[in-house]
């Protein structure tokens, strides 16, 4: 009987020590390690305040060439659209019929006031007498100059002609006979938000992109900032001048100038630590606090560089973010932190 007994103890200790090590290993195995997550460390950074604007790119300078008076004919016209004309440059001849008559009745007064000249020398008339004549003679030639410009419509500006709406012949109405564009340069009107006058100097660098040249950066300066501010729309224009020598933009083009308006010290983390709460407009990160612990945080986002985000709020330069792994933790969660 007492053997049985023996026996019986132990098969019976026997028997627990196999379910406690049994246990013991299952314990081992349920213990939570925590989420496996990489993180970063948030960077005290100066950001720069870059501003983009979108407008178009006009003409530097544009003129139409008319002539003074209506109901002329034109003799010629001495360019064609797509030409280059310098300022001053004859691009439209006028009927020159007037214009002769003048100048013949010219010929005519100067000969009598030279006739006259000497005869006043001599005392043969009256000082009051040459006045008149010289007068005359003086109005006369006005009048010639006068036409001569009329009749040799010249070139206010230097660029290009991008319309002509006669031909030689045509009677003159009221169209402009051409339309002149100066693109070399070009400016870009840019409307501007109040909060940034004091930042925007004349000189001042401007990228511009267009979209037609993609990844290309064209270099611009300001050139002038318009005085008064819209009062409904809070902004102030300014006008970039943007060099054009190889030809290359065009009046009229999409273009987005880039501003920079100074920098600021900021505190950055990559764009993917920032989470965005469903249904709502709140974002926000964890951070990796005490004994490697989750901390939720709402955070207000500023600017974004490339991959990574200006924390306005929410996060102190030197903190630890999560940035893989986000969908598993919560606040309160015991993280292991990945090691690269």
């Amino acid at each position: 009987m007492n053997m049985r007994n023996n026996l019986l103890m132990m098969a019976t200790a026997a028997l627990l020590a196999g379910c406690g090590g049994n246990g013991a290993r299952t314990a081992v195995e349920t213990v939570s390690t925590g989420v496996l997550t990489r993180c970063e460390t948030a960077e005290g950074m100066t950001v720069r305040l870059t501003e983009e604007f979108t407008s178009e790119i006009e003409p530097y300078r544009e003129n139409d060439i008319t002539p003074a008076a209506s109901g002329v004919h034109i003799d010629r016209i001495w360019v064609e659209v797509g030409d280059a004309v310098q300022e001053g440059q004859l691009v439209v001849s006028l009927d020159p019929t007037q214009y002769t008559q003048q100048l013949v009745q010219l010929k005519t007064v100067e000969d009598d006031y030279n006739r006259l000249l000497p005869v006043y020398e001599a005392g043969g008339i009256s000082r009051q007498q040459i006045d008149q004549a010289r007068a005359q003679l003086d109005v006369q030639r006005e009048v010639v100059a006068n036409l001569k410009k009329n009749i040799e419509v010249r070139s206010p500006i230097s660029g290009v002609v991008t319309a002509r709406n006669y031909e030689s012949g045509d009677l003159f109405a009221q169209q402009p006979i051409l339309h002149i564009m100066q693109i070399d340069p070009l400016k870009v009107i840019v409307n501007i938000s109040e909060q940034f006058f004091p930042q925007v100097k004349v000189g001042m660098p401007v990228d511009l992109y267009v979209e037609i040249f993609p990844g290309e950066q064209f270099q611009g300066r300001v050139s002038l900032i318009y005085p008064a501010l819209d009062a409904a729309t809070r902004t102030f224009k300014v006008e970039v001048t943007v060099p054009n020598g190889a030809g290359r933009l065009r009046p009229g083009m999409y273009a987005r100038t880039t501003f920079d308006m100074g920098g600021k010290q900021g505190v950055m983390i990559p764009d993917v630590a920032v989470q965005k709460q469903v249904g709502s407009a709140e974002r926000y990160v964890y951070v990796i606090v005490g004994d490697s612990v989750a901390e939720r945080r709402s955070v207000e986002v500023g600017r974004q560089v490339g991959d990574r985000v200006d924390i306005l709020r929410g996060v102190e330069a030197g903190e630890q973010v999560a940035v893989t792994a986000l969908s598993k933790l919560f606040d309160g969660a015991r993280v292991e932190i990945k090691q690269d």
